[in-house]
């Protein structure tokens, strides 16, 4: 693997076509992320910062970024060590609040419920939830725990 990737996006404030920042209450917080060859994103801020609701907010793209990093990692040392996934799910939850003055997360957490092909060893599948939390790159990347709650079965005939 290479020592070091670039990503590149170009976020712009679209809200800006609604009025200029006249008053912290007025303005609109709409903006677009664009990455090349990708559909982009429309995202906004919170309802609880003014934001519509209706769009993605940064926090919950961290929450997202960091379940999809641990999915991938997850499938991936599954795979090198057959386990075979025929299913995986996460309702990740992320808590923000004041802490040192600042807002900020103080954790996350993963709730993946994974569903292994008949077969598959259920113990091995649970202990490769830590190998693949210590190679999420977002994991390592962010200054708050993230936890992961999995839970782990054997496929039956009809759960796929």
């Amino acid at each position: 693997m290479a020592e070091a990737h670039e990503f590149r996006v170009t976020t712009t404030w679209s809200g800006a076509a609604a009025g200029p920042t006249a008053d912290y209450r007025s303005y609109s917080r709409e903006y677009l992320v664009a990455v090349d060859g990708k559909p982009p994103l429309r995202g906004s801020a919170d309802p609880a910062f003014r934001g519509d609701a209706g769009f993605h907010n940064p926090e919950d793209l961290l929450v997202a970024a960091l379940s999809a990093c641990h999915l991938l990692s997850y499938l991936a040392v599954c795979a090198r060590a057959g386990v075979r996934v025929v299913a995986y799910e996460d309702a990740a939850t992320g808590v923000m609040k004041l802490s040192d003055g600042k807002m900020r997360f103080t954790e996350v957490t993963l709730n993946p419920r994974v569903l292994i092909e008949a077969g598959s060893d259920e113990a091995k599948a649970r202990a490769l939830h830590d190998a693949a939390h210590e190679l999420c790159f977002i994991a390592n990347s962010v200054n708050f725990p993230v936890r992961h709650a999995a839970s782990v079965a054997e496929a039956g005939d009809g759960d796929r």
